[in-house]
């Protein structure tokens, strides 16, 4: 009788009409909220408001990849503390989230840009990370299948390697954060739309549903792609546009791949699955969308670079592909805390970057919500940086808007 049987993994309470917070958006980010919000602040009067399925956006559109290979130390000190905590964390949520850390392989196509990546690797130690510089010999050992021959036009000088980097199962990611959340009280509702955010005197009162009004005292907007849209629906406008990001699937075959590798000239990373598929992405497709679906042109180009790291690759047939709607900011990164509104909080603006941060912006949020401050971590990444001139930098494209 098929799988009738199988337990819901979350409850499926009846919607009160109150709630001390409401999350919007039941991705890993605001899932990750409402765990740390029961585990480590003892709140559970929270809603966790979804309007499609659990962690049925942005988190199940990506390419699973974890690391915290950055310069800038806002950049790295968000991500290296959730690579941190993606160790801890099956253990944690008692769910099985496949974390694998086969190691980051980030190739540099110059010297020039070898010595850019020694810069970053110095700085990351400083900040208490494992890397290594790997050229010649110490890289072909490191990815045999690698082609350090037969790249003649955008020839490898070396690699920047993170032991710790790797993948995580996205959609395990979201459901653990679920259950966990849902087994300590918090309600989730999926299905379930915020159609407007009312705000009485300068700060949020409520929220409407197609079940009802909830009333609160505060919001927490996370909602990837879709968060100017919903930003909207309280009068808030966000400085960031929202672009498709690409990724595909191969037909599975045996283990070739243990690491995970970013051909930098154009952009083009790759990893393999434990079924044996190849899982490849690239740059975003240059226009501002919302169609989550991509062109064939950015499907060319990533598999040209594939193929030109590993030209065995020729030989395989794509199985699939899908299409992600990256929320970007001016600066490429992203935007969290509290919002002019008084009780309106935001997490958007994170581009390719968000599903590797999942765990810390989580922590972190949490603290925000718990206690009204701002923790450290993402002090940094305030709504009025942008305003104040304190835009974080990591791609060096000075004050331009970010290009891809």
């Amino acid at each position: 009788m098929g799988n009738k049987r199988w337990p819901a993994i979350i409850a499926t309470p009846a919607m009160r009409s109150s709630y001390d917070t409401v999350i919007i958006g039941g991705g890993g980010h605001g899932l990750a909220t409402a765990h740390y919000l029961a585990k480590n602040h003892g709140i559970t009067d929270v809603a966790v408001l979804e309007g499609s399925w659990i962690g049925g956006g942005n988190t199940a559109r990506n390419t699973t990849i974890v690391r915290s290979d950055y310069l800038l130390n806002a950049s790295f000190g968000l991500k290296n503390f959730a690579l941190k905590l993606w160790g801890e964390l099956s253990q944690e949520l008692n769910f099985n989230l496949m974390y694998e850390p086969r190691g980051y392989v980030d190739l540099a196509h110059s010297d020039g840009e070898l010595e850019h990546f020694t810069i970053r690797a110095n700085a990351m130690r400083l900040g208490g990370a494992g890397v290594e510089i790997l050229t010649g010999q110490a890289l072909q050992d490191c990815v045999p299948e690698l082609d350090l021959n037969s790249a003649a036009r955008f020839p490898v000088a070396g690699a920047l390697f993170q032991p710790a980097g790797g993948v995580i199962r996205h959609d395990a990611v979201a459901w653990g954060f679920a259950r966990k959340a849902s087994q300590a009280g918090i309600h989730i509702f999926q299905k379930t739309p915020v159609t407007k955010i009312n705000i009485t005197k300068d700060k949020v009162s409520s929220v409407d549903t197609p079940q009802g009004r909830i009333n609160c005292r505060q919001v927490f907007i996370s909602v990837a792609g879709a968060s100017n849209q919903v930003a909207s629906l309280a009068g808030l406008d966000l400085p960031i546009h929202s672009i498709n990001v690409q990724a595909f699937v191969t037909e599975p075959v045996k283990p070739a791949l243990k690491t995970v590798v970013n051909y930098n000239a154009g952009l083009s990373y790759i990893s393999q699955t434990a079924k044996g598929e190849f899982v490849l992405g690239g740059a975003s497709d240059g226009y501002n969308s919302f169609a989550r679906r991509g062109s064939f042109a950015r499907i060319e180009d990533v598999l040209a670079r594939a193929v030109q790291m590993f030209p065995f690759l020729s030989r395989l047939r794509l199985m699939r592909h899908w299409s992600g709607t990256a929320d970007i900011s001016m600066d490429g990164n992203a935007i969290i805390g509290q919002t002019p509104i008084d009780g309106l909080s935001i997490n958007c603006g994170w581009g390719y970057a968000g599903f590797k941060a999942t765990p810390a912006v989580g922590h972190q949020m949490a603290e925000l919500l718990a206690n009204n401050t701002t923790p450290d971590l993402i002090k940094p990444f305030t709504y009025d940086r942008f305003a104040n001139g304190a835009e974080i930098d990591d791609a060096g494209a000075g004050p331009y808007p970010w290009h891809h």
